[in-house]
């Protein structure tokens, strides 16, 4: 389905230069004015008043299925549907709901996950069919490739976790019917994902739905008694509970195979970004750090994980996703507590079942721009990746250098408000430099990311005055961005060619605080190159 977007759109560009609309799927959208953009105003979205009388006075609100539920809800043409992504490519449910709300005959959907997986390629065949009229959340592996190729009716949008909670609190997206997948619930509502056969880790990507949705449907494949005790959903937000025989597939929803990377060249970023944060003066006793579960960050927590025993330091929290490592670091003493958004392997789920220093969050409490602060700010130091960085240090994480949009943005932009912002990351990937020019897309502004480490060296961004003082006496290798660029340039054969793009835009990126910070254009596919 090639769409029924008007592809004639007016443009302005904001202030990182790049080419945004001003209207986006119907609404007037802002360009991005820079990090001191000034504050927001108005207030909070809310949902509808109900009254508890118009639900069960003994509180069970089971429902047979998702289309009864639905039908409950009053879902209807146009609409908006949420799911979350905590199941990741375990999920069963996101498109069991899609589905349910085609055999209902519904038209038109908006599809606001807040991650999609490969397991989600049967939303193609409902946007062909007209159920799903465009996604607004991140597109990975097949989803990304039809978006990019301009075949999705409206515009894609992506934004990170914390601009999805600014987005829904902020009432910029109105969910209509929010869908969550429960590990554990009982017939009030009440649900956890850190107990039952599917045990998941937190929900806290579907507080926010839970809260601001005008309807609320709880599915779950392990009914428990009243109360579910602990609860991170609850049941005074909901209207319908559905019990179904499996809400995903356990090994998929996580990874017992995490592992550290076994390259020597990656194996020295993870190094060489410890030795970072030792010399710079950055670990130090009760400071705290980010990391997620790639091979680099994963070694690069062991190697950080040493300097601190060596040096008698202890962390006061650490940031997660959370992996085995970071478990790890929990119960060897050496962090107080794991403030956790998401688990991703197996010790991870166990950990926050069981351990009441691994605290669930929620991109409210860890992310939102439009609050009275959050965590990623007091963080001291995050370790993150990047498909692309240019010379202006300004990165891209959603598109490849060919252009094609096949990851979403995660909690990465608001990690960049931490203290000290790295970016680990190898000197070029298939022999295709990792350091350009101009980034594809940009998905954070240069100012915000400090340091570049590669394994032909570490570039600090000029601003960062303060990391080159504290560095000086280091033996890291500490060289020019344009150094790398050059090198690795000789190296690979010259600069990657630039992408072959149309002049259609088939997505945007939002920035943190709603404004559009970069526009995805659309790739021809194959048999137009012919």
């Amino acid at each position: 389905m090639s769409g029924d977007r008007d592809r004639s759109v007016e443009l302005i560009e904001n202030a990182v230069g790049r080419q945004v609309p001003t209207v986006v799927n119907g609404q007037q959208a802002r360009p991005f004015g820079g990090v001191a953009e000034p504050p927001p105003g108005g207030a909070k979205h809310g949902p509808p008043i109900r009254s508890a009388a118009h639900y069960p006075a003994d509180g069970d609100k089971r429902v047979p299925d998702l289309k009864t539920a639905l039908e409950r809800c009053g879902l209807k043409d146009g609409m908006t549907i949420s799911t979350h992504h905590h199941l990741r490519n375990g999920d069963q449910v996101a498109v069991a709901a899609l589905q349910a709300a085609a055999d209902l005959g519904v038209q038109d959907l908006m599809w606001f996950p807040s991650a999609s997986f490969p397991c989600h390629e049967p939303v193609i065949d409902l946007m062909e069919r007209g159920v799903v009229h465009h996604i607004e959340g991140s597109m990975n592996g097949p989803l990304g490739a039809y978006c990019s190729h301009g075949r999705m009716s409206g515009l894609g949008v992506l934004r990170s976790h914390g601009g999805r909670w600014q987005a829904i609190q902020d009432g910029e997206v109105h969910i209509d019917v929010a869908v969550i997948a429960a590990p554990t619930a009982d017939a009030f509502g009440n649900a956890d994902g850190s107990h039952g056969p599917s045990a998941c880790g937190s929900l806290g990507f579907a507080l926010a739905d839970s809260i601001y949705a005008d309807h609320v449907i709880v599915v779950t494949d392990h009914l428990v008694p009243f109360p579910c005790i602990p609860w991170q959903i609850q049941g005074n937000n909901v209207d319908c509970v559905v019990e179904v025989d499996s809400i995903g597939d356990p090994g998929k929803i996580v990874s017992g195979t995490t592992v550290v990377t076994r390259s020597p060249d990656r194996l020295l970023i993870a190094e060489y970004v410890a030795r970072f944060l030792r010399d710079a003066g950055i670990m130090r006793d009760g400071f705290s750090f980010q990391a997620g579960a790639g091979g680099i960050a994963l070694a690069f927590v062991g190697y950080i994980r040493q300097m601190m025993i060596d040096a008698g330091v202890k962390a006061r929290f650490v940031r997660g996703g959370s992996t085995s490592y970071l478990v790890d670091l929990l119960d060897a003493g050496l962090t107080d507590y794991i403030l956790d958004g998401q688990t991703f392997d197996l010790a991870g789920v166990r950990s926050i079942g069981e351990d009441p220093r691994h605290v669930a969050t929620s991109p409210f409490t860890s992310y939102n721009y439009h609050g009275k602060g959050n965590f990623a700010s007091m963080v001291d130091a995050v370790v993150l990746g990047a498909t692309e960085v240019d010379l202006n240090f300004n990165a891209n994480v959603v598109t490849h250098s060919d252009g094609m949009l096949l990851h979403g943005i995660g909690g990465w932009q608001n990690c960049l408000f931490s203290g000290c912002t790295i970016l680990a990351v190898p000197s070029f990937r298939d022999r295709i430099p990792v350091i350009v020019d101009e980034v594809t897309t940009v998905t954070g502004p240069g100012e915000l990311v400090d340091v570049i480490v590669t394994e032909r060296g570490i570039a600090v961004n000029p601003l960062r005055t303060d990391l080159l003082e504290a560095l000086k006496g280091s033996d890291l290798p500490i060289r020019p961005i344009q150094e790398i660029k050059a090198e690795v340039e000789t190296l690979v054969g010259g600069p990657p060619a630039r992408p072959r793009l149309g002049d259609e835009p088939v997505a945007v990126i939002k920035w943190v605080d709603g404004t559009v910070i970069d526009t995805v254009w659309r790739v021809p596919e194959k048999s137009e190159a012919q």
